[in-house]
């Protein structure tokens, strides 16, 4: 038996553009909107590797925010 949380991350879909081992673009739609996406980033970046791929199967939630402050001097 499938859950409707499963199904809905399974039937996603997630596009990224890659400069070398950086993501410069990431984007997650549904798989026509996602082929429609990697199409485009594919031409606007022309030598730059595309991937879409399934969206991962998550059940756990990304750990949260440190509590304290993370640097000594605030962004001017």
């Amino acid at each position: 038996m499938t859950t409707a949380t499963a199904t809905q991350t399974i039937s996603r879909r997630r596009v990224r553009v890659w400069f070398g081992e950086h993501v410069i673009a990431d984007y997650n739609a549904e798989p026509a909107l996602a082929e429609r996406y990697a199409d485009a980033m594919s031409r606007r970046f022309a030598g730059l590797r595309v991937t879409n791929d399934p969206m991962p199967n998550v059940d756990k939630l990304p750990d949260p925010l440190p509590g304290e402050r993370m640097w000594d001097v605030a962004p001017r």
